[in-house]
């Protein structure tokens, strides 16, 4: 920790109020002083005398003096009286005098006192003051702390938030993987379904196919006269036009077995079996039809 400014130390409770109490009283002083002095500078006040006329003399009357009495009769004299002097009066004492102040001697253990209480005075100011430091410092010290665990709880805070963020943006990636790929799997197993529909479709529609020539096959080879001394197993493929309700309109030789007289066997038996046997489904009518005949098969 850096070391802190010297500081003046600072005042106490009693010095505070020690120093209050001086400057009423001195506010009382000045108060009263100027109060005083405008009492003994007051000015006269004027003085108003209202002056009346003397009322007029009312004339006296006369009166006839009474007779004087007759005069007393003589007294006889006195005898005079001695004066009888005076004591002699004792002069007043004279007063004591007044005793000389008595001059107090110099304590000499005074400065040693006085230099004992400035000491002990600046002690009291000196553990005062490290007092006040070492309070100030553990106010520093708590204060750090204090804002150090604001700080850490704010980080923390933060760090929570995101890391709950990043949890989230995660948990919502993964939910749109999972939700792309349940979608794929949902188009993959849609596409298989069909697939496999499309598959079942084609195999149905290819077995009832294959059962429909079959069955025109079995008709035309139930009418074809075979001629004598056929070598080998050749193959004819002829074009079969017909009608929806199986009538043929005609039969073309598409490819020759080789052997003439047997083709013209195939097509004459082709003809001869008109109406040819509809298929199952109307979806599998076929205006042309392209059919193979063996003579083995």
């Amino acid at each position: 920790m850096a070391r802190d400014r010297p500081r003046k130390p600072a005042r106490t409770s009693g010095q505070w109020l020690a120093l209050a109490l001086a400057i009423i009283v001195h506010v009382a002083f000045v108060i009263v002083l100027v109060f005083s002095v405008r009492w003994q500078n007051r000015k006269p006040e004027p003085v108003m005398a209202e002056l009346y006329a003397p009322p007029p003399r009312t004339p006296v009357v006369e009166q006839a003096a009474p007779e004087p009495p007759p005069p007393p009769a003589p007294e006889p004299p006195r005898p005079a009286r001695t004066p009888v002097p005076e004591p002699p009066r004792e002069p007043p004492p004279k007063a004591a005098p007044k005793p000389a102040p008595a001059v107090e001697k110099p304590d000499p253990r005074a400065a040693e006192i006085a230099q004992k209480a400035k000491a002990e005075e600046e002690r009291k100011k000196r553990e005062q003051t490290a007092r006040e430091k070492k309070e100030r410092e553990k106010k520093d010290a708590e204060q750090r702390d204090a804002e150090k665990k604001k700080q850490d709880e704010q980080r923390r805070v933060a760090e929570a938030r995101e890391r709950q963020k990043r949890e989230a943006e995660t948990l919502e990636r993964q939910n749109r993987e999972a939700d792309a790929l349940k979608a794929q799997a949902e188009r993959e197993q849609a596409a298989r379904a069909a697939q496999q529909k499309a598959d079942a479709d084609a195999a149905a529609r290819n077995r009832a196919e294959a059962d429909y020539i079959r069955r025109i096959q079995t008709k035309v080879k139930g009418n074809v006269v075979l001629p004598p001394d056929l070598p080998g197993n050749p193959e004819a493929i002829f074009d079969v036009i017909q009608l929806p309700t199986g009538e043929i309109i005609d039969a073309v030789l598409r490819k020759s077995s080789g052997v003439r007289a047997y083709d013209d066997a195939v097509q004459r038996a082709i003809v001869k079996s008109s109406p040819l046997p509809r298929p199952d489904r109307p979806d599998l009518f076929q205006r042309t039809l392209t059919l193979k005949f063996r003579p083995q098969d």
